[in-house]
């Protein structure tokens, strides 16, 4: 059984152990594999405590957390939403910050399970319009955002990663 929640500082270990999995996962030949491989689980995590005590009250973390038969569960999933970061485009627009699944649990439907609950949570908030990025090389999370409702609107971004630019597309998606 699988349940949402949100996340808690004590989570920050977990999720960004999730996170470099997916980073090392998902972008192998987008990014520099040097890059990926100097991903520091013990810094990723001393950043992602910080970053939730700091962004508390604007920004929203949920996990998803698969329970063990014993009460307890095992977090194997991560979402984080709030406002639109950058310019702005319309007052109520959101924006996906980021969606991670554990490797070995994507395609299970912890994933669209998350970003439905970041769909509901963000229409609940008042947005009329929920914004991502997303690497433009990464067909398979471009068909997930497609199939839950997002469209490319046009706008691009160049991101570095060790040098190397790599694109990004924003996808947009309609809460109304």
């Amino acid at each position: 059984m699988m349940r949402i929640r949100a996340m808690t500082e004590a989570d920050a270990a977990v999720v960004s152990a999730i996170r470099i999995g997916g980073w090392r996962s998902a972008y192998v030949g987008m990014v520099p594999q040097d890059y990926l491989d100097a991903m520091d689980p013990v810094e990723e995590t001393k950043r992602r405590r910080e970053w939730f005590v700091q962004s508390a009250g604007r920004v929203h973390n949920l996990v998803a957390e698969e329970a063990d038969g014993a009460g307890a569960g095992t977090v194997v999933g991560w979402a984080s939403f709030g406002p639109y970061r950058g310019e702005e485009t319309e007052a109520a627009t959101g924006e996906l910050y980021a969606l991670y699944v554990r490797p070995e649990r994507i395609g299970t439907g912890v994933g669209r399970l998350l970003t439905a609950e970041v769909i509901r949570r963000s229409a609940e908030l008042g947005r009329s319009r929920l914004a991502l990025w997303v690497l433009t090389g990464n067909a398979r999370a471009r068909r997930f955002y497609a199939a839950a409702g997002f469209s490319p609107d046009g706008a691009t971004a160049t991101e570095s990663y060790d040098g190397t630019p790599v694109e990004e597309m924003r996808y947009i998606r309609g809460l109304g």
